[in-house]
């Protein structure tokens, strides 16, 4: 046993996260930034596509099939047009030659081929409308299950992550990012991805189409090679918009939590009575400001560049379309050879630029998943140290030990806690004294291994807390932190949620409920145990008081079967009578178990076992109440100051 560590993962390193797919610096590192970025790119896309197998194997499979059909059937299309007009070409054109009448005229046009083309063209149209209808359908049930299968995997690694990564700033822009992404990104990047395979197939067509036109084999090359500019401007500003979004996080999250607070219904009040409604909207908009000039720059530049390029694209097109009507007139090519090259054409620079275009769209998608996956390979580090874990002794009295224990949070040097030691044995009652920031709360996130000492260790029943199931460990603690959980449910469910594994038991939530004397105003409530808390999803939803609310926390901790009993600030919101029946029942509630109490209010401490006083994150004095009054020091000063002014109050 020795010094512990601080749970939590190293600080996002966001040098190491640009460089990988960083511009090179000389020609020399160009092999290394091509391999790097189509590395990058593809090991990304994979990714997606893992992800998108899990959430259904026939989302794949269809999305191949209808990718194939989309890139054919632009081609057919095409020829059937060609052949069309061909064919009208012929017959009016023997027409002109026999000069045969109107009704004779008629029987050779329906006696062509031009009918038999129509009916195929008919038939063709159809399938590409439902091509097109069946892709938006499982492209749209895709993406809602895809949503669904981000969304549970963050809420997943949300759980099994240490609860120090919360305090990092770096963790925040990973899980906003990620979060922000969830919804769209995954099934977008796919559907371009098959959209980019469907274009690349119509592309190939077109320049075989092109390559077998007498003498007009160099267009489709030079059609190529004036994409490449546009090409190169599209992953360039794309890389560079992912870099300023990704800069530009704080401000997004700053941008976010102003425009909340204004409609934050906890908030309402104070900032309505305050007058901080135009303090935010102001702080909004100067954050914006800077976030906004940046991102209209980068716009307004890259369709600059996009504007010349099309300029110089449509001239070589004007070009080649008068090259291709010459040819007409004279006589080397009919009219529907004329609408299939020029249209090859036409189709050539639109595809290039659809592809250039969702390339890039793709390319900054597994960018963007980059947040995804950096927040998904986020490690927690609150795990047994021990192979396998050792279990917990459930229903048995325990005692605690700290040795030496020390804690700074993440990112912070100034010692909450320093060089703590106390033992609490099984069945006493421990209540922490002390101003705020004493360390008080922080001592029992240590002790329920939210986080780990920075030195020093923590014993449960002889054995390294560390060495323990963290699940089992929390299981055997009933806590109720002084910043307790407000949860949108039923009154049944919110007390439920203090034991959610055990089965639905309505006489124990009953009886927790009395016992936290929250039962009198519950039955009184629209719907007794039954009615939904809060506004947020019923219109009849109730809005308790916070003491309401304090009981209903307490009443959770009845209801969970646990060993040790932690009360941080348990009844801050409650009248001094109504304190004092909570605290008459905590004394049936806490036999046979060991308790720890953090409270304000030094009456509570009179009925202590053990009390310990802590001041700037060091043990000042330990003893009972009769010791510690006795030695007249800091507890003495205290409980004294408290007396009186509860005197001079009545």
């Amino acid at each position: 046993m020795g010094p512990g560590f601080v749970g939590g993962p190293p600080p996002l390193d966001k040098k190491n996260i640009e460089s990988r797919v960083a511009p090179p610096s000389s020609l020399s590192d160009l092999p290394r930034f091509f391999k790097e970025l189509i590395g990058g790119f593809f090991s990304r896309l994979f990714y997606i596509f893992k992800m998108v197998w899990k959430t259904g194997k026939w989302i794949l499979i269809s999305l191949v099939i209808i990718s194939a059909f989309e890139g054919i059937l632009p081609i057919i299309g095409s020829l059937l047009s060609k052949e069309i007009l061909n064919e009208l070409q012929n017959v009016i054109s023997g027409r002109v030659a026999s000069e045969v009448s109107g009704a004779a005229f008629t029987a050779v046009f329906w006696g062509s081929m031009v009918m038999f083309l129509l009916v195929f063209y008919f038939i063709y149209r159809i399938i590409n409308n439902l091509t097109s209808r069946l892709n938006s359908a499982v492209t749209r049930i895709a993406g809602e299950k895809v949503v669904r299968y981000v969304r549970v995997q963050i809420m997943q690694k949300a759980k099994e992550v240490d609860l120090a990564s919360f305090d990092l700033p770096e963790f925040y822009e990973k899980l906003e990012n990620a979060n922000r992404e969830a919804g769209s990104r995954p099934i977008n990047v796919l559907s371009s991805t098959f959209s980019t395979i469907s274009h690349a197939i119509t592309l190939i067509s077109y320049i075989v189409i092109l390559a077998t036109a007498p003498g007009m084999w160099w267009t489709a090359i030079v059609m190529l090679l004036i994409s490449v500019p546009s090409a190169i401007i599209n992953f360039s500003y794309k890389k560079k918009n992912f870099n300023y979004m990704r800069k530009r996080s704080k401000d997004r999250r700053q941008m976010n939590y102003y425009s909340s607070l204004v409609v934050n219904k906890d908030m309402v009040k104070e900032i309505r009575m305050f007058g901080l409604s135009d303090e935010f909207v102001k702080r909004y908009d100067d954050v914006f400001a800077k976030y906004y000039s940046g991102i209209r720059r980068l716009i307004v530049r890259e369709n600059l560049w996009h504007i010349i390029t099309t300029l110089i694209s449509s001239v070589i097109n004007c070009v080649f379309f008068a090259a291709i009507a010459i040819k007409v007139f004279n006589g080397e090519i009919q009219i529907g050879d004329y609408s299939l090259y020029t249209g090859s054409l036409t189709s050539i620079a639109s595809t290039v630029a659809a592809l250039i275009g969702i390339s890039a769209t793709v390319y900054e998608g597994t960018l963007f998943i980059d947040n995804l996956i950096s927040f998904m390979d986020e490690k927690p580090t609150i795990v047994p140290s021990a192979e396998p874990p050792l279990p917990v002794n459930y229903g048995k009295p325990h005692t605690i030990e700290f040795v030496g224990v020390s804690f700074s949070y993440p990112g912070c040097s100034a010692k909450v806690l320093d060089n703590v030691s106390f033992t609490i044995r099984p069945g006493e009652t421990l209540v922490l004294v002390g101003l705020n920031g004493a360390g008080k709360t922080t001592l029992l996130k240590l002790l329920t291994r939210l986080y780990d000492p920075t030195e020093g260790y923590i014993l449960l029943d002889g054995h390294d807390l560390r060495e323990y199931n963290v699940e089992e460990l929390y299981k055997m603690f009933g806590i109720i932190f002084q910043d307790f959980g407000k949860y949108a449910a039923s009154v049944s469910e919110n007390i439920m949620f203090g034991d959610v594994n055990a089965p639905a038991d309505d006489e124990h939530i009953r009886s927790s409920a009395e016992q936290a004397n929250a039962d009198e105003y519950i039955s009184k409530l629209p719907h007794g145990y039954d009615t939904p808390l809060m506004k947020y999803f019923e219109a009849d939803g109730v809005e308790l008081s916070i003491g309401q609310w304090q009981k209903l926390s307490i009443a959770r901790a009845f209801y969970s079967k646990s060993d040790v009993l932690i009360l941080d600030e348990p009844t801050a919101s409650l009248d001094p009578m109504a304190e004092q029946e909570i605290f008459n029942q905590f004394d049936r509630l806490r036999r046979d178990k060991t308790t720890i109490f953090v409270s304000h209010r030094l009456s509570s401490a009179t009925v202590a076992s053990k009390i310990i006083v802590l001041e700037y994150g060091k043990i000042l004095e330990e003893g009972d109440h009769k010791e510690l009054m006795e030695k007249k020091g800091r507890y003495f000063e205290l409980f004294s100051a408290q007396a009186k002014r509860y005197i001079s109050d009545s």
